[in-house]
C-alpha cells in the first residue's frame, strides 16, 4: 500500500477551520436548507425535487440505512490512502461529480464555478450537455483537473457527433452516455411551479455555441431566442435509440465510454457484450422513476453480473463519508455525488463547492481510520451488516 502520508491529509483540512473561513453549513442537511433560504422557490425545487411522489429519492436513502458498518480495532491507521485507480488515471479522492445542468438557475457562475473548485481538489467533475457555459469555457475553468463530458442524445446525429469531438477537443477523457432520460419525467414540483427552465433558454449553452446546431438553425442563435429555443425543443433527447446506436459513439470518439443509468443486472451484462469501459449505476437521484429500485440496492447484483471486467461507479443517495464507503464495500470503484455540490453552488458560489468537497473527503478520511481501515483497497463487503 502506497501511503499518501499526512502531507495530503492536511490539503483535505487546510482552511476548513482558520479564523478567516466564512462561517460555511457542515452537514448536508444545513446546506440544503441554507440553499432552500437563498434560491427562488422554482430553482430550489427543480434540484431538490425526484418524480412523482419523489418515493425514488427516499429509497436511495433508506437503502444506506439499511446496511451497518462493522469497525475493526488495532490496525495501524496513521496514514490513509484515500487514491482509486480509474481508467488508466489516479484520482485523490473516491468521487467525482455527477453531471448536473442547468446550474445557472442556482450561481450566476454557475459550472465555471463548480470546475474551478472541483480543480482545486483535484476532483474529476462530470460537465453535463444540458450545461449553461458551453463545454469548452468549463474545460477552461478546470485548468487541466481531470474532467468527463456526460452526453445526452440528440435525434440529430450530426449534432451529437459534434459535441463529442467538441468534447475530445476540449480535454475531455471519457464520455459518459446518460441512460435514463428518454424522455421529460413526470416532476410534480416543477409542473406545480410552471417551470421548464429549457423554455427560457437555461441550460443550452453548447447548443448556442455548436456550429452543427447554429448552421442548421439558420441564424444567429442569440437573436432569436423563440426560434432557437423551439429549434432545441425538436433535436434534444432520442427516445429511439437502442444497444445498437453505441456503435455511433464509437465512430465518433477515441475515448472511454461509461453507460449512465443501468439498474438491472441483465442490462450490465448487455452493457459488457457492447463493449463499454464502464457503467454507473444510477437512477438519477430519483428524478426520472417513481418506485425505481434504490441504487445502492442494485449495485451488489450489478457487481456479481460485471465479475470486475470494467469499474462501476454509483450514484443516487450519496450525502456523507459513511455513504460512500458503504458503496465500496459493496463492490463501486468510486461513486458520483450531485446535490450536496449544487446546494454549496448556491450558498457561496465556487467557495461553497470546494468547502463541500473539503468536507466530504474529511469525513472519508476519518471514517475509514474510525473504520480501522489505512486504505480503500482494503474495503470489501466483510466491512458491512445487513440490518
Amino acid at each position: 500500500m502506497a501511503s499518501v502520508g499526512n502531507e495530503v491529509q492536511n490539503q483535505i483540512y487546510e482552511g476548513m477551520f482558520s479564523p478567516e473561513q466564512k462561517r460555511l453549513p457542515v452537514s448536508f442537511e444545513d446546506w440544503e436548507k441554507a440553499a432552500n433560504n437563498l434560491l427562488a422557490k422554482h430553482s430550489f425545487d427543480y434540484v431538490a425535487g425526484g418524480a412523482g411522489s419523489e418515493e425514488t429519492v427516499h429509497n436511495n436513502r433508506d437503502a444506506f440505512k439499511r446496511w451497518q458498518i462493522v469497525p475493526r480495532m488495532l490496525n495501524d491507521v496513521g496514514s490513509r490512502d484515500l487514491r482509486v485507480h480509474l481508467l488508466g488515471h489516479t484520482f485523490p479522492h473516491p468521487f467525482m461529480l455527477a453531471p448536473i445542468g442547468l446550474q445557472s438557475i442556482i450561481h450566476p457562475d454557475g459550472e465555471v464555478a463548480v470546475a474551478k473548485a472541483a480543480a482545486k481538489m483535484g476532483v474529476p467533475m462530470i460537465v453535463s450537455t444540458v450545461s449553461s457555459k458551453p463545454m469548452e469555457e468549463i474545460s477552461a475553468a478546470a485548468d487541466g483537473s481531470p474532467k468527463w463530458y456526460q452526453l445526452y442524445w440528440n435525434e440529430d446525429p450530426e449534432i451529437t457527433a459534434s459535441f463529442l469531438k467538441r468534447a475530445e477537443r476540449a480535454g475531455y477523457t471519457a464520455i459518459v452516455i446518460t441512460l435514463d432520460a428518454p424522455v421529460t419525467p413526470w416532476k410534480e414540483r416543477d409542473l406545480t411551479n410552471s417551470y421548464l427552465p429549457f423554455m427560457l433558454g437555461e441550460g443550452i449553452g453548447n447548443y448556442l455555441t455548436d456550429p452543427v446546431f447554429c448552421k442548421k438553425l439558420g441564424c444567429d442563435p442569440e437573436s432569436d431566442m423563440k426560434t432557437t429555443i423551439d429549434y432545441w425543443g425538436q433535436i434534444f433527447g432520442n427516445p429511439k435509440v437502442t444497444w445498437d446506436n453505441l456503435s455511433f459513439i464509437r465512430e465518433h470518439t477515441n475515448l472511454p465510454i461509461l453507460l449512465k443509468g443501468i439498474l438491472h443486472p441483465n442490462d450490465a451484462k448487455l452493457a459488457l457484450e457492447y463493449g463499454v469501459d464502464g457503467i454507473i449505476v444510477s437512477n438519477h437521484g430519483g428524478r426520472q422513476v417513481d418506485g425505481s429500485v434504490a441504487a445502492l440496492d442494485a449495485l451488489p447484483e450489478i457487481v456479481a453480473a460485471v465479475q470486475n471486467k470494467v469499474p462501476i461507479l454509483m450514484d443516487s443517495g450519496i450525502r456523507r463519508g459513511a455513504d460512500v464507503l458503504k458503496a465500496l464495500a459493496l463492490g463501486a470503484t468510486s461513486v458520483l455525488i450531485g446535490r450536496p455540490y449544487i446546494y454549496g453552488l448556491a450558498v457561496a458560489g465556487e467557495e461553497g463547492v470546494e468547502q463541500v468537497l473539503r468536507q466530504l473527503a474529511a469525513d472519508i478520511d476519518l471514517t475509514l481510520a474510525l473504520c480501522g481501515k489505512n486504505s480503500l483497497s482494503s474495503i470489501d463487503r466483510s466491512l458491512l451488516r445487513r440490518k
